[in-house]
């Protein structure tokens, strides 16, 4: 269920983040909202998430959905806008509407910057999942680490901070992976 919370940010703040950048009618609608809750830390909304979804997965699932869509929208947005003109122009001069352009010239430029967004957006999932855990949860590694601190055990806080990071090292690594293969002209 965290995983999900990571995964449907990504599939809604990359997109949302491309458009903002491409189409301005987008931005216009979407951008006021955006900065609205953009500076709210995702940590300030868990007492709603208790609330709307009860201590549990769910409520996790809301908590990193928030902290992963933020920095996606960003690095995606960001990454579109710096689209080289030349090659739009180039791109209109042969014939190519602005959903192609879009599509071939500027998604694949915002690349870099859009796989940057998403390694933030796991690192920010990660703290984030990990403080609501410490906060308020009962099964996780946050929680884990909070019984270690509460049964003196030191032993267990420390095997907890391992598996994150660990964890977080071989997503990293995954994502990497998947960044060399959709984009093999960035140097790994």
């Amino acid at each position: 269920m965290a995983l999900t919370g990571y995964i449907s940010a990504v599939v809604i703040g990359v997109p949302l983040g491309l458009l903002m950048g491409w189409y301005k009618k987008v931005d216009d609608i979407v951008k006021p909202i955006f900065e609205v809750i953009r500076p709210i830390p995702p940590i300030a909304w868990i007492p709603l998430a208790i609330l709307w979804f009860g201590i549990g997965l769910p409520a996790k699932a809301f908590i990193i959905w928030l902290s992963a869509f933020v920095p996606s929208v960003i690095n995606s947005y960001a990454g579109i806008k710096l689209t080289e003109p030349v090659l739009i122009n180039v791109a209109r001069t042969f014939g190519a509407t602005n959903w192609e352009t879009f599509l071939r010239i500027g998604v694949p430029s915002a690349l870099p910057m859009v796989f940057t967004g998403l390694r933030l957006s796991l690192s920010s999932a990660w703290m984030t999942l990990v403080a609501a855990e410490l906060l308020a949860a009962t099964e996780g590694l946050g929680y884990m680490i909070q019984m270690g601190r509460t049964l003196s055990r030191p032993d267990v806080i420390i095997v907890g901070m391992l598996t994150i990071g660990f964890t977080g090292a071989i997503m990293a690594y995954v994502l990497e992976r998947f960044e060399v293969k959709l984009a093999p002209w960035r140097r790994s």
